[in-house]
């Protein structure tokens, strides 16, 4: 690839949810058979080796999930791309449930390494912080700005291989590992003075040692700002130093390099680009801003304000007082050019200034990248017209609209259906011919003459009731709760968030179990059975949505104890949702909720992965939900709930006017606080958001039709066959979904397919974590002798060049 030198793309990401590595990797090279034959002669249950791998915890929900997918799609169609990120020692968390409540552990996933990182000690970058900055003139006159910092770590890279699906490419996630210049500090540690003489060492290292964290405390702020510009330095330096080997003037720079910003984190590369050229190369200010706005791309996630990422320019100046003096000056010729084209509007300029003037000052880091960027996307239709007409709609005036762009986001069909439903994508190939819809989702559409074959129909439901008594032996082991797989399954899977309304979803819960109960043993006969499923995390500081689950699990041990109710409803929380266990929850679902307020889901994309493997959705009109309903029609998605330009007119009208709760809702609040699921006083917080917060995410005002949209779905479950055609429709859905990551590829221009890499390094890469996983469960079976035959016969394999295969 080096010798190519094409264009790169270098999609910086602070999630990089990868999930399992090495069945994806076995599948997209075509060597699970040829492994799994090999595993069997030694005794050996391929499954099992599969299941001792643990989840890397690289990321949290949909924006990690969203890079992981993307790196799978650029590596499958050939485009030469870099992912960079951070490795996390200890994950986000790992999530129990004690009493009810999520409670944060460490995620120790490291503990027996990661046989699909390449440590790169080769590769070390020093990284500053705080220190003072030096002011020159040069022998030409120019003002010079030299960087000192206070204190130095070294950013250490591991490289994670993502090999393509039915081709020798192999792209490369860069991640890096925080650790002290200076480990250890005898001199303090010889006057007594122990933990000073770790202090530097505990510093470094506490950098990459969680992702997100809590930011609710000054320290926790400051950590997080650590974390962003380690990350954005290292990768830049790193970027920089394989332009330099091309040998090319520095104008070719945006020729060579697109960086894509993956939300608000990663802006600080814009800085830091800046610096390098202007402090560093020599470059006029200018040039360089030139360089630096054709080189980036923004996507941006969201449109909710807490979401919109600031930082307080105190802090900032502490931890980095040179890039404040960049950003001060980006943003002081940006106003005056957006002055002078219109003069006299103050208004505008502290609109659009990238500093909010507050108490204290506050850096916008969604002005910065937007100004910083040569294009803007946002990930839906709607999403993507709501930044145009909220939060960027002064930016939208100024640069126009060409600048702004949609780019929906997508799933790579290889993880979600090839192997996660791997009876189904079994039965897709043999039914079209051949498998080449993998990396073509418009063939799908050859499944459309099927609708109407009685067999195939028979076929497709006998694989998803197959995955839905996996899915409850799942149920069984986390939750110990039995469910009947011939239930409605109910799935509602994904970070814990208020605008995500699992909060809506529980109360309509506590409606059925209040209906259910009322009801004559005559009456329940018609009842359809439900089985409602909940999974994700909650931010550890984040009150409100764990109060979320402390009800989710309250309602559930009530409701599942009630012998008045029985099979008729049962509800569980999965505790420590991640993609391993998503893999088996999305084959299963029969219906999958994504119900979000509308105007306030940027894209979703485990709505996508449901509909590829025949779930039905019910959902808002919101996100990538709309796009899905025009793909499929109306008649099979279910939706509910008020549209996004009504928003702020009901918001106003509860605010303001006394609109009167919904009573079905008032009746389950009621039941609530009269203690039926607990002490009602833990949950007055949670009931407060509706009362006193006045129901900012409509919970009241969509309540009703959710209801309704539950009872239809509820009646088109009994008819089986019909619902089978609607399964079976939703398909049609991903033929569109194969085009995005080709219209992506538009944002960073003229990127160009590279030569085939080495595959041997991910084939290595395989071996390693076979023997690794065999040697686990070789010594849990007290038959050590089969772990030392297969480590024997690859250690030669294992024992070869590991250098840099991408530059």
């Amino acid at each position: 690839m080096s010798r190519a030198d094409p264009k790169r793309v270098y999609y910086l990401s602070l999630e990089f949810l990868l999930g399992r590595s090495m069945d994806n990797a076995l599948l997209n090279m075509g060597l699970k058979e040829t492994y799994g034959k090999s595993i069997r002669q030694l005794g050996f249950n391929m499954e099992d080796v599969i299941e001792s791998e643990v989840d890397a915890a690289l990321g949290n929900g949909g924006l990690g999930r969203l890079a992981a997918c993307y790196m799978d799609s650029l590596a499958t169609l050939d485009y030469p791309a870099w992912g960079y990120g951070l490795r996390y020692n200890y994950g986000i968390f790992q999530q129990r449930i004690v009493d009810g409540y999520q409670t944060e552990y460490p995620d120790y996933w490291l503990n027996f390494d990661n046989p699909w990182e390449l440590p790169r000690l080769d590769i070390s970058i020093t990284v500053g912080f705080g220190g003072h900055v030096q002011t020159t003139q040069d022998e030409y006159g120019q003002t010079r700005h030299n960087w000192v910092p206070g204190t130095n770590v070294q950013a250490v890279a591991y490289d994670v291989p993502v090999p393509g699906y039915d081709t020798e490419n192999c792209n490369n996630i860069r991640l890096w590992r925080s650790k002290p210049t200076k480990v250890f500090d005898l001199t303090s540690f010889n006057e007594g003075n122990y933990e000073k003489s770790v202090e530097d060492a505990t510093n470094a290292e506490k950098i990459t040692s969680v992702l997100y964290p809590n930011d609710n405390t000054m320290a926790g702020k400051e950590l997080r700002l650590k974390q962003q510009y380690f990350w954005t330095a290292a990768s830049l330096h790193d970027i920089l130093r394989r332009f330099k080997k091309s040998m090319r003037e520095w104008s070719d720079f945006p020729d060579q390099v697109a960086i894509q910003l993956n939300d608000t984190h990663p802006t600080l590369a814009i800085v830091e680009l800046q610096r390098l050229l202007v402090d560093q190369e020599l470059l006029s200010w200018d040039d360089a801003w030139d360089i630096v706005t054709k080189t980036f791309a923004f996507t941006n996630h969201t449109v909710l304000p807490e979401a919109m990422e600031k930082w307080s320019v105190p802090m900032f100046e502490y931890l980095l007082p040179r890039h404040l003096q960049i950003i001060f000056d980006i943003n002081l010729f940006f106003l005056q050019k957006v002055e002078k084209m219109f003069p006299n509007d103050r208004g505008l300029l502290n609109r659009m200034s990238i500093i909010e003037e507050a108490q204290p000052q506050q850096i916008r880091m969604a002005h910065l990248a937007v100004v910083g960027s040569h294009k803007v996307n946002g990930v839906a239709a709607l999403h993507s017209n709501l930044i145009k007409t909220t939060i960027f709609h002064d930016f939208v005036t100024y640069y126009g609209e060409d600048k702004f762009v949609n780019k929906t986001n997508g799933i790579t069909p290889r993880r979600w259906l090839h192997q996660a439903n791997p009876q189904l994508s079994a039965l897709i190939s043999q039914t079209l011919g051949n498998d080449k819809w993998l990396k073509d989702l418009s063939l799908l559409k050859g499944l459309n003459d099927k609708i109407e074959d009685a067999v195939f129909r028979q076929r497709w439901a006998e694989i998803k009731r197959a995955n839905k008594v996996r899915l409850a032996e799942l149920i069984k082991t986390r939750c110990d709760v039995e469910v009947s797989p011939d239930a409605l399954f109910d799935v509602q899977v994904k970070r814990i968030h208020e605008y995500k309304r699992q909060f809506m979803n529980i109360l309509y819960v506590i409606h059925r179990y209040r209906t259910i109960k009322s009801m004559s043993a005559a009456q329940k006969a018609s009842v359809q059975p439900r089985v409602v499923i909940f999974g994700g995390k909650a931010a550890p500081g984040y009150y409100i949505a764990k109060l979320v689950i402390k009800l989710i699990n309250s309602v559930a041990k009530v409701v599942n104890q009630d012998p008045a109710v029985g099979d008729l409803l049962k509800v569980v929380f999965i505790p420590d949702y991640n993609v391993s266990v998503a893999e088996v929850i999305v084959p299963a679902s029969d219906i999958s909720q994504h119900i979000s307020t509308a105007g306030t889901e940027a894209s979703g994309t485990s709505n996508m992965k449901f509909v590829l493997n025949g779930g039905i959705i019910i959902g808002t009109l919101d996100g990538a939900n709309i796009e899905i309903l025009e793909e499929i029609g109306e008649e099979n998605i279910f939706i509910f709930g008020c549209m996004a330009h009504e928003v702020e007119d009901l918001r106003h009208a509860q605010r303001y006017r006394g609109v009167p709760m919904d009573p079905a809702l008032q009746g389950v609040i009621s039941a609530i606080e009269r203690g039926t699921f607990e002490d009602p006083k833990i949950f007055q917080p949670l009931i407060s958001t509706l009362t006193v917060g006045k129901d900012f995410y409509l919970i009241s005002a969509d309540f009703a039709s959710y209801i309704a949209a539950n009872q239809q779905v509820d009646a088109a479950y009994k008819k089986q066959a019909d619902w089978i055609k609607k399964s079976l429709t939703t398909k049609e859905l991903d033929a569109e979904r194969a085009k995005w990551p080709k219209e992506t590829f538009e944002l960073w221009a003229r990127l160009s397919k590279k030569e085939a890499n080495d595959v041997e390094t991910i084939q290595k890469s395989i071996v390693h974590h076979v023997t690794t996983t065999l040697a686990r469960a070789a010594f849990n079976l007290d038959n050590f002798s089969a772990y030392q035959a297969v480590a024997l016969s690859t250690r030669d394999r294992l024992i070869s060049r590991w250098n840099e295969t991408q530059g």
